[in-house]
């Protein structure tokens, strides 16, 4: 890979309403935001990035301006050899920064947005997709399943995105045990015997909650449980319910560097590994867990619930990857992610087939997004 410099960074900070809000079992999201990051060289080449920043509802702007005044004086100006080495540079030069302010997670956000930036700038450089940049074994066809389906009437949202051409659904739960379990059996009786479901607690329940909890999910056949525990929780009492639970455990979206997901597989036991490009690592690090992940015989499903560059970068990043597992595509309405997909990206039998162009395949449309920006920075 050619060496590169990055002459400028700008970051947009995008917000639209929610109707209905999204609601998780901590918390509601009244508004979808997004954080683009624009890196560009001197030769005219560009790449976007997608910043983590759903919560909290500040989020967002102030992602950007760690971005802005964090990141920015580290990158530009400088020779790198590769991205993985402006990364590996980048995150030891905050580390410090990080523990003093308390905000690891933050900087991470900005960090990783900036990676697939530079990313997409090379692979559009190069004239090739990120995917194929990435590992030219990938495939560009890649399985998709919908999510943040809510507690109201979730078959109606699933019977309408069984519609559009998915075939795989994941309800949110953690909103009281009994609710719970009526609406998983209304999910399955509405979508037959041969839909592929999914629930996810985010974090809603303690270790006896979640060990009965697992058993009567169990019943629905269920290809996973995702976090249904909180992501701090010790990795013996995550081993306790992946060896006791009649069915796949799933997290990885709040974990942050390869030495956690190592410890999450062999100390946790976790099955279904979901590591979001967006928190930690961008391709630069989640490329190497999600090899690991496929070593290991485990479900490799990139997280994402935001708007649609960094969607399209978890496909690129599963295409890369290849093996088993989902990319997940939120069932929420949310124009900055529909206005962020590249051109024809349609969901047929399950399935999204990457287009092959160069980089994301992504130029967001600035003039009509204008309405939904909220602040800009390095313009």
């Amino acid at each position: 890979m050619d060496f590169f410099q990055i002459a400028k960074l700008e970051t947009f900070v995008l917000r639209v309403p929610s109707d209905p809000p999204v609601r998780t079992s901590f918390g509601i999201m009244h508004d979808r935001p997004a954080v683009l990051v624009r890196v560009s060289d001197a030769d005219g080449h560009h790449g976007w990035g997608e910043v983590w920043c759903n919560f909290p509802a500040v989020g967002a702007e102030h992602r950007a301006r760690l971005v802005d005044s964090c990141i920015r004086p580290l990158l530009s100006g400088r020779t790198w050899s590769s991205p993985v080495e402006c990364f590996q540079s980048l995150s030891d030069s905050v580390r410090i920064l990080a523990i003093q302010s308390g905000e690891p997670g933050p900087l991470a956000h900005a960090i990783a947005g900036v990676d697939t930036a530079i990313w997409d700038l090379l692979a559009r450089r190069a004239g090739v997709p990120v995917w194929k940049l990435l590992d030219p074994r990938g495939q560009a066809t890649i399985s998709v399943y919908t999510s943040g389906i809510n507690p109201d009437h979730p078959e109606r949202i699933a019977e309408a995105k069984a519609r559009e051409g998915y075939t795989a659904f994941k309800l949110k739960v953690g909103f009281g045990d009994q609710r719970d379990v009526d609406n998983v059996r209304a999910l399955r009786d509405a979508m037959g015997p041969g839909a592929t479901l999914m629930v996810d607690a985010n974090q809603a329940w303690t270790p006896a909650q979640a060990e009965a909890m697992a058993d009567k999910m169990a019943a629905y056949r269920l290809e996973w449980l995702e976090e249904p525990l909180p992501a701090d929780t010790p990795w013996e009492t995550w081993r306790a319910l992946t060896d006791k639970a009649p069915l796949r455990i799933a997290a990885g979206e709040n974990l942050r560097g390869a030495a956690a997901f190592q410890a999450g597989m062999e100390q946790g036991g976790l099955a279904v590994v979901q590591p979001d490009l967006g928190k930690w690592g961008g391709f630069s690090a989640c490329l190497p867990v999600a090899r690991a992940v496929l070593e290991r015989d485990r479900w490799f499903c990139p997280h994402w619930l935001g708007g649609g560059v960094g969607l399209t970068a978890s496909m690129h990043l599963k295409a890369a990857a290849g093996g088993a597992g989902y990319v997940e595509v939120d069932s929420n309405a949310n124009p900055l992610r529909d206005l962020l997909m590249p051109e024809g990206h349609a969901v047929r039998d399950g399935q999204v087939t990457l287009p092959d162009v160069p980089g994301l395949g992504v130029e967001p449309p600035l003039d009509r997004l204008a309405p939904y920006i909220v602040a800009s920075h390095g313009g």
